[in-house]
């Protein structure tokens, strides 16, 4: 079944407004693993406008699902997941100042990078993922670099799924397969929530983990966190 990971920046987010400790994002992780969350994701970026690095290395004592680590591989950002060595790094082309992930690499391009990238990790035990955008040529990319999973951005199924869903879905069904016979694992993010998310994995059901956050927490304030967890497992088990 599809795993879900819960990713907490958010959380971080609205600590950092008061610059104190409230909520504390270390329990908060504790909590949604309690609530059924199979893994916890972070996106460290270098201005700390949310997770900080000094956050991603206290939630690796506490994490005991998979911990997945978001991120540009900068110099800085290479350096602290192997020193935190977590289940899984997400590679993600970002800018530096870039406000969320909206668009996938360009693994034709970045082959070469991507490639040591990926070497590296593997030699230090951490599974490597591609943000790609839903192309089956990039996602070929991706395992030429060596990657062991692919994460499908899903904004764009995201936006045209009220429209027409069924076209929504066919650019990524047909990377999907892609990934599938590359032997590549298969991740998802990006705008999903409880109303497209449980169509998504019914068309797609090799599908092995999506990461939410914006969307999970923000239900979450009408839910509470341990209902929006038990309904987003729910809408996975369509």
């Amino acid at each position: 079944m599809t795993r879900l990971s819960v990713n907490i920046n958010k959380v971080a987010t609205l600590r950092n407004a008061r610059g104190e400790n409230v909520p504390d994002v270390v329990k908060f992780a504790e909590d949604c693993e309690k609530f059924g969350a199979e893994g916890i994701t972070v996106h460290p970026r270098p201005d700390g406008r949310h997770i900080t690095f000094d956050d991603v290395v206290k939630l690796k004592e506490i994490v005991t699902t998979e911990f997945n680590i978001e991120g540009y591989p900068s110099k800085e950002f290479m350096e602290l997941v192997l020193k935190v060595k977590p289940t899984q790094v997400t590679l993600v082309p970002d800018p530096p100042g870039a406000l969320t992930s909206n668009d996938g690499w360009d693994t034709v391009v970045n082959q070469v990078a991507l490639k040591n990238i990926c070497s590296i990790l593997r030699e230090n035990n951490i599974r490597s993922s591609i943000f790609v955008n839903p192309r089956g040529e990039m996602v070929v990319g991706a395992a030429n670099a060596g990657a062991d999973r692919v994460e499908l951005y899903t904004k764009p199924y995201a936006d045209l799924y009220r429209e027409d869903r069924e076209f929504a879905i066919a650019p990524y069904i047909e990377a999907a397969t892609v990934a599938r016979e590359a032997g590549l694992g298969l991740n998802a993010g990006h705008d999903l929530n409880l109303e497209n998310l449980a169509y998504f994995a019914e068309m797609i059901p090799w599908l092995d983990e999506v990461s939410i956050g914006h969307a999970l927490i923000s239900d979450a304030l009408y839910y509470g966190i341990e209902d929006t967890i038990r309904r987003y497992k729910e809408e996975l088990k369509h």
